[in-house]
């Protein structure tokens, strides 16, 4: 499937973090939403989870590791299928969990060249869901009272414009202000002239800071890999400890995400992984894919690093809808309770906005990702008790796109989208109410 057709626009560096994967514009994650608050209480918060409660109690419950009922794994077999057959990715995985049980399934290649089959277990990079598992450290440190989410950066973290205006609470939700390092053309060039190049956390702030303040504190919302690459510092310095150290002590080992990997430095993936394909850098427009599994995500640290597999995928997804093993309720109804209202004009993205380092739309919470080569949704719907995941090795988008680089003549659907996204849109209407993204262009 990566191979087919021609591109539509030529590629430049589009370095896609994923909100909850809407337009990816060149050299940004994600097109500039704006919200008018200051932070959840000046701002009023989205109902887009009607019963935090609910969702909360229903995570103190075990669920079934058996097979669905055959007449529901037939429709999302089918849902799941039509979608990646309009996709531009060689391959997905697919997980769902409910109270009823438990379907995982493979479709595609992990490797079209050598006609290697995409297999459930295989490992992908997560690209920006690695955000909500830095705001779930960092709310576990509000939750232990060594910080406030009123606290301010400049308590933490020298040298960041609006520091002292600028509340921990702004960076988790996006209305800080701080740009967005992919704005920055010379960290682009440089990354473009070798993906394969590592990156330290200090060289992604100096990068954010050359091109901060793009708005005041609390003025809109933007989205911004430097939000999080600073929380990733502030966590270091209060804690004294590496990132990778914590999130292993507080999120890995207590939920047992032995297939979750933080990469560091290195650029592998453990075995088995599926390779990914990108259009990312194509600067002469050959509309061909190249083969980025080995491109280093050292430059995404806290905002885009992780790498995990489908059963993690459903692990997290759940614990993070209802703070299961990660979080006291009342700081896990905080973080159901956080989410910027979208009435607010311009609205932040999609129907329920975001929150802190999370997204929501109909009552589903979590996040999307794009990273060069892999595409991947993690989402928990607080109505249903029902979490979904899906992992593919492609970030190049299809269908009816007019800036996103695509990889077909005729689009087949008039929606532009990638992958991951769009098989979960048609999961999630099997599922309960489906999903509704912020539009691609």
């Amino acid at each position: 499937m990566i191979a087919r057709k021609t591109v539509v626009s030529a590629a430049v560096l589009a370095i896609a973090a994923g909100v909850l994967s809407g337009c990816t514009t060149p050299v940004t994650e994600e097109p500039v939403h704006s919200a008018t608050a200051s932070g959840a209480a000046a701002a009023g918060v989205s109902s887009c989870v009607v019963d935090p409660d609910a969702a909360i109690a229903a995570g103190k419950n075990a669920l079934p590791t058996g097979e669905l009922p055959a007449e529901l794994v037939s429709a999302l077999d089918a849902a799941a299928q039509e979608a990646f057959e309009l996709g531009a990715a060689p391959g997905a995985i697919v997980g769902v969990q409910t109270p009823e049980g438990r379907w995982e399934k493979a479709y595609g290649y992990a490797d079209p060249a050598d006609r290697v089959a995409m297999e459930v277990g295989m490992h992908t990079r997560i690209a920006s869901l690695t955000k909500m598992y830095t705001g779930t450290i960092l709310l576990q440190l509000v939750q232990e009272g060594k910080v406030s989410l009123d606290d301010t950066v400049d308590t933490y973290v020298d040298g960041i414009p609006n520091g002292g205006r600028i509340t921990l609470r702004q960076l988790a939700n996006m209305t800080s202000g701080v740009n967005t390092y992919t704005a920055n053309d010379a960290f682009v060039e440089k990354y473009v002239g070798d993906p394969t190049a590592a990156y330290t956390p200090d060289e992604l702030v100096e990068a954010t800071v050359a091109v901060s303040p793009a708005a005041e504190p609390g003025e809109r919302f933007l989205y911004s890999n430097g939000n999080s690459v600073i929380l990733g510092q502030i966590i270091e310095e209060v804690t004294g400890n590496a990132f990778a150290d914590e999130l292993r002590e507080r999120i890995l080992e207590p939920l047992d995400l032995t297939g979750t990997v933080w990469p560091g430095e290195s650029a592998a993936l453990p075995k088995p992984f599926a390779r990914g394909y990108t259009l990312n850098g194509d600067t002469e427009g050959t509309g061909v894919p190249e083969d980025s599994t080995d491109w280093n995500p050292s430059w995404a640290w806290t905002a885009g690093e992780l790498i995990s597999t489908t059963d993690d995928l459903l692990t997290m997804g759940r614990a993070l809808g209802t703070g299961r093993s990660i979080l006291d309720d009342a700081t896990q109804k905080l973080r159901l309770e956080s989410f910027l209202d979208p009435s607010q004009s311009p609205p932040a993205p999609g129907a329920g906005g975001y929150g802190l380092q999370m997204g929501c739309g109909q009552g589903w919470v979590g996040h999307a990702g794009e990273l060069s080569g892999y595409n991947t949704t993690q989402f928990y719907d607080t109505a249903t008790d029902t979490t979904v995941s899906v992992q593919t090795n492609s970030d190049v988008a299809s269908g009816g796109c007019e800036n996103s680089p695509t990889l077909q003549d005729d689009p087949g659907d008039a929606v532009c989208q990638v992958s991951a996204v769009r098989i979960f849109v048609g999961l999630s209407g099997v599922l309960g109410e489906t999903y509704q993204p912020p539009p691609r262009s």
